[in-house]
């Protein structure tokens, strides 16, 4: 994340929210200046394999928290997707973006 200029003051770790009253815990969160979510990691250890379960956790987490971007890595593997609210869907991308400010 360092190398793609995402700001350390906007990194927050494993903070919990509240998704159908039950309580979970978010690994990882980028904040947006204006306290919108930019980016949400969730991050598994590395003998557990990513599976699509992964994915529906992090998009559930999302439903909750409207982030642009989702990560999901056990340190081998990292996926990167790009939310499309109108489709009710994520996009793959080969890389995370770069973090930029939001003019």
């Amino acid at each position: 994340m360092e190398e793609k200029n995402y700001p350390k003051s906007l990194i927050n770790v494993e903070k919990e929210l509240i998704i159908n009253d039950l309580k979970k815990r978010y690994d990882i969160v980028v904040f947006n200046p204006d306290g919108s979510i930019h980016l949400i990691v969730e991050c598994k250890a590395p003998k557990i394999p990513i599976k699509q379960n992964t994915f529906d956790q992090v998009a559930r987490y999302n439903l909750a928290l409207n982030a642009t971007y989702l990560m999901v890595t056990n340190g081998l593997h990292h996926y990167y997707c790009q939310m499309d609210f109108d489709a009710e869907r994520y996009h793959f991308l080969k890389d995370i973006p770069e973090y930029k400010l939001e003019k």
